[in-house]
């Protein structure tokens, strides 16, 4: 018998992988989760990994990719589980993330290797303002970075930043630091002996431990990447650059390769052949009750999930929505995330979501939550684009189940009511979105 690392892939249709996907992303139905905190936490056992993004044009992103698996979610929930209970951490992961306090440990990678490069640099160069901010936290408590008169900018990542800023940020990118609160889009930091378990803090794995641990992430987040894709989908799985003067490591750091190879000869994914798709795919084993459910969905010929087909707006950072190149070829849907693309460039809009219906992605929608008169807020649907072969009023089931979605985008953005397209083309929806 062939051991887990050289097992023939199972061979799948397209039919199968893209209902096996709605289903281990709890999207089949859509919204299904009970509307409890508890819920949160359940998508992140499942998924592993939600990414944050601060732009708050529709909601945020990890709220957005909660709000389409959870009835009536509340973007609190989240907040209090981050920086109330400390049942969550934000650390670099894809991005920032949002990830399980338990999984720590597995994460001192990101802080590490920005301890070491900051330690050889930042650190020594402010090494006056360092003590400053340090002491300060120690016996003042949390703090951000205008409780603290501001020094001149400094060259930081991108663009010149308030000095004060960069080293309160480089101090939490080491993990000397955390995240007490967020005040908007503000961060206050702590000493993060204060607000992580000091077990956690702690516990050590082997760089390579972690390393393996952050790519498998990537495959319990999506639930069928391969092996490539964009450089986006594995950052921080490679080996670290040596800063200046750093000796080499004997043995070298092992690749994202070797690591999918131990990954796979330890039984933590299974390869999968998806009709149609180049190259092997991969599925976290955990996962492969999904696939035999969509089978069996799909020789009684049900629905998935066994429900009526559902539409939800998938967050641009969804995980689902990672591996653009499988989009088009599995579902035969070419998303772009226009959000850093000039006006003049975008075929579609600034922050524009996927439309999913039941296990098809069938169009596109622009919302918006704005702000009206007397501090109430509004659901603005920009506009919508449907894909060439789906008629959206003549499709079984869409319309209403178009207008579920929205009704719960009102609700979850605090919207006291919602504006539709006016334009000719979104007449006819509109009429059937109203007469429904």
């Amino acid at each position: 018998m062939a051991s887990p690392g050289t097992r023939a892939p199972i061979r799948i249709s397209a039919e199968h992988a893209r209902r096996y996907l709605v289903l281990r992303h709890l999207l089949a139905p859509p919204r299904a989760l009970p509307r409890e905190p508890a819920s949160v936490l359940r998508v992140v056992d499942r998924l592993g990994s939600l990414q944050f993004d601060p732009l708050d044009i529709a909601g945020r992103n990890h709220d957005l990719v909660l709000a389409a698996r959870i009835g009536g979610y509340r973007r609190a929930w989240t907040d209090d589980l981050l920086y109330r209970d400390r049942a969550l951490f934000e650390a670099y992961n894809k991005g920032l993330s949002l990830l399980p306090i338990a999984e720590l440990p597995w994460y001192r990678v990101s802080w590490d290797r920005a301890r070491r490069r900051h330690e050889a640099a930042t650190f020594v160069e402010h090494a006056a303002l360092v003590d400053e901010l340090l002491t300060r936290v120690r016996t003042q408590g949390p703090l951000s970075s205008i409780d603290v008169a501001p020094r001149p900018a400094i060259d930081w990542y991108w663009r010149p930043t308030n000095q004060v800023r960069a080293i309160l940020e480089a101090l939490g990118e080491a993990g000397i630091l955390g995240l007490a609160r967020r005040e908007g889009n503000r961060r206050v930091y702590d000493l993060a002996e204060r607000l992580f378990p000091v077990a956690l803090l702690a516990e050590r794995h082997g760089e390579r431990e972690q390393r393996a641990h952050k790519l498998l992430s990537r495959y319990r987040a999506h639930g069928l990447l391969g092996r490539s894709g964009g450089a986006e989908l594995w950052s921080g799985t490679q080996p670290a650059k040596l800063l200046p003067g750093e000796p080499p490591v004997d043995p070298p750091p092992a690749t994202r390769p070797e690591l999918l190879a131990d990954l796979l000869a330890a039984g933590s994914l299974v390869p999968v052949a998806v009709d149609g798709i180049r190259g092997d795919r991969f599925v976290p084993a955990a996962d492969l009750l999904f696939l035999d459910q969509a089978a069996a969905e799909l020789a009684a010929g049900l629905p998935p999930g066994g429900q009526p087909p559902g539409v939800t707006f998938l967050a641009p950072l969804d995980p689902l929505a990672w591996d653009r190149d499988l989009l088009r070829s599995l579902f035969g849907f070419d998303y772009v995330w226009e959000v850093y693309v000039p006006a003049a460039r975008r075929r579609w809009g600034y922050y524009v979501l996927p439309v999913l219906f039941g296990d098809r992605l069938v169009g596109r929608i622009e919302p918006r939550l704005e702000r009206a008169a007397g501090g109430t807020r509004i659901l603005r649907v920009i506009d919508l684009w449907w894909e060439a072969a789906v008629d959206p009023v003549a499709e079984p089931g869409l319309v209403p189940a178009l207008a579920a979605a929205l009704e719960a985008h009102r609700a979850f953005g605090g919207a006291t009511r919602m504006v539709l397209p006016r334009t000719a083309r979104h007449r006819p929806l509109a009429r059937a979105l109203r007469a429904g």
